[in-house]
């Protein structure tokens, strides 16, 4: 796995990949999940999730302050467009470098703990981050409003080149490609794609193997001499580097940014979609992110209105029994039914969703074989 040039089935899986992002809007379509707008969200919160399963993935430190980085990034990316340009490349290298030195000065103090109480510190980081975003730093985030585009922002680098927005707000745009519709979507799936390679990339590398000595036995690797805790730190950069891009990536496709994405409800989502999906594994927090996004996606648009027709062909009694159930789990309800599925894969797919297909495969193999065990099916592990 340290070897420098990929194997056969991670140039495999790599190039599956790539396939299903690109032709997502199709692959889709058929479950209503083809259109932009929640095609980006599956793409951003797919690098989000990558960036976490980097650290808790392969270290095993369980970050539950996460969404203070996606709030940075975003701030930096809306700042970015007010004072320089609504080019998205110059807010992305903001995002991602505000995202990385926030996260390098959390982590460095952060990590001098380990198991829970790493997990409080971190949390009291991003709630302290939320509450400052809210009160002390209004200047700089506008509080409780958000920090939005206004008419009378400089942008000099436009300015420089002569472009002239008149009266109307600007939406980010990529060298004259506007950065909504699929457009914007193809420029989040390009993004998701580069962080899937270097996820796979640090995955398959000596210092992915040194983070999976971290995970594996942490103590038995101090007593050898070795200084962990660079290594540590070098994970939960990364992963804070990944959030930021991901927090530029809300900007750009919807350019304001407010505390709300720095709320520990955003850093429970992002834990609940790698764990749901996998973790440790390559795909599994993708897999969970558009698992959770298509899921808040339908169940949150249900109202009595679509429940009475559901359930129209019950008596009337039954039928308002039903719907009164019923809404409960829908609309603004709908995180009672996330729960109730991320307890049952908790329970029969410990390992999450990525388990559940690999079980399905050994399934099908020992069908195929005639019941005479999984064959490769260690081997084809990098597949996950």
């Amino acid at each position: 796995m340290g070897n420098q040039a990929m194997n056969k089935s991670d140039l495999i899986l790599l190039g599956a990949f790539v396939l299903v992002v690109l032709f997502a809007p199709q692959l889709f379509a058929p479950i209503g999940a083809g259109y932009p707008d929640l095609l980006q969200k599956f793409a951003i919160y797919g690098i989000f999730a990558l960036g976490f399963n980097i650290l808790f993935g392969l270290t095993g430190y369980l970050s539950f302050g996460h969404a203070a980085f996606l709030g940075v990034g975003s701030y930096s990316a809306v700042w970015c467009f007010k004072l320089l340009s609504m080019n998205p490349l110059p807010a992305l290298v903001f995002a991602i470098l505000f995202g990385g030195l926030f996260a390098a000065a959390i982590g460095f103090i952060s990590l001098r703990r380990t198991g829970i109480y790493f997990s409080i510190l971190t949390l009291a980081f991003a709630q302290m981050s939320y509450n400052l975003a809210y009160s002390v730093l209004t200047p700089i985030t506008n509080g409780e409003t958000g920090l939005q585009l206004a008419q009378s922002d400089p942008r000099l680098i436009d300015m420089m080149f002569g472009r002239d927005y008149g009266a109307v707000l600007p939406p980010s745009d990529l060298f004259g490609i506007e950065m909504t519709g699929y457009s914007g979507y193809y420029f989040c799936a390009v993004l998701l794609i580069v962080c899937f390679f270097l996820s796979l990339r640090i995955f398959r590398s000596p210092f992915g193997l040194m983070l999976r000595g971290l995970k594996s036995n942490q103590n038995r690797m101090a007593y050898t001499g070795l200084n962990i805790r660079p290594y540590a730190l070098s994970a939960f950069i990364i992963s804070g580097m990944y959030a930021g891009l991901a927090g530029g990536l809300l900007a750009i496709t919807d350019p304001l940014a407010g505390a709300e994405r720095m709320q520990w409800t955003a850093s429970g989502e992002v834990v609940l979609m790698t764990i749901l999906g996998g973790a440790g594994t390559l795909l599994g927090p993708v897999i969970g992110a558009t698992f959770i996004k298509y899921f808040e996606n339908i169940f949150s648009a249900f109202n009595d209105g679509i429940l009475n027709q559901v359930f129209d062909f019950l008596p009337d009694t039954a039928r308002e029994i039903m719907v009164s159930i019923s809404s409960l789990f829908v609309g603004e309800g709908w995180n009672l039914t996330l729960g109730a599925l991320f307890m049952l894969i908790v329970i029969f797919l410990p390992g999450g969703l990525i388990e559940g297909v690999k079980r399905i495969r050994t399934s099908v193999g020992k069908l195929f074989r005639g019941g005479g065990g999984d064959g490769k099916s260690p081997k084809s592990a990098p597949a996950e």
